[in-house]
């Protein structure tokens, strides 16, 4: 017996999935005056890790307290405002590129991984304690 969910089974081809989700009291979504909702601010103060990121930390063993969390969103902070679109940011002996608009951490090398290695496509590096 195979009751497995198949693709499309739980959302057809033509029916959006988002056109589901609820609004929440008391926060409204982008209107036409330009407000943003507060998951839009909130996006814009996290960090986030791609996929691509959380698959190399977990083979590299990198792991990073909270309190690392909030010096590289820091950092990103300060690349922001300076304009940069993707980061190298260091902190130790740990290095990551970050697009910085959304603020999403795209990859993680440890230090046997950054020596001898050439960063491309970044337009700002970050070095922390």
């Amino acid at each position: 017996m195979n009751d497995g969910i198949k693709i499309g089974q739980l959302y057809p081809m033509q029916v959006n999935p988002n056109a589901f989700k609820r609004s929440t009291p008391g926060v409204h979504n982008q209107s036409a005056a330009g407000k943003n909702s507060f998951s839009d601010a909130l996006d814009r103060e996290l960090l986030k890790f791609s996929h691509h990121a959380e698959v190399r930390m977990a083979q590299r063993g990198i792991t990073l307290p909270q309190e690392s969390i909030h010096q590289i969103s820091e950092a990103v902070d300060s690349a922001a405002q300076k304009g940069a679109k993707d980061s190298l940011i260091v902190l130790g002996d740990i290095a990551m590129i970050v697009n910085v608009p959304t603020r999403t951490v795209v990859t993680a090398l440890d230090g046997g991984q950054m020596q001898s290695n050439v960063f491309t496509k970044i337009d700002s590096a970050i070095i922390l304690k």
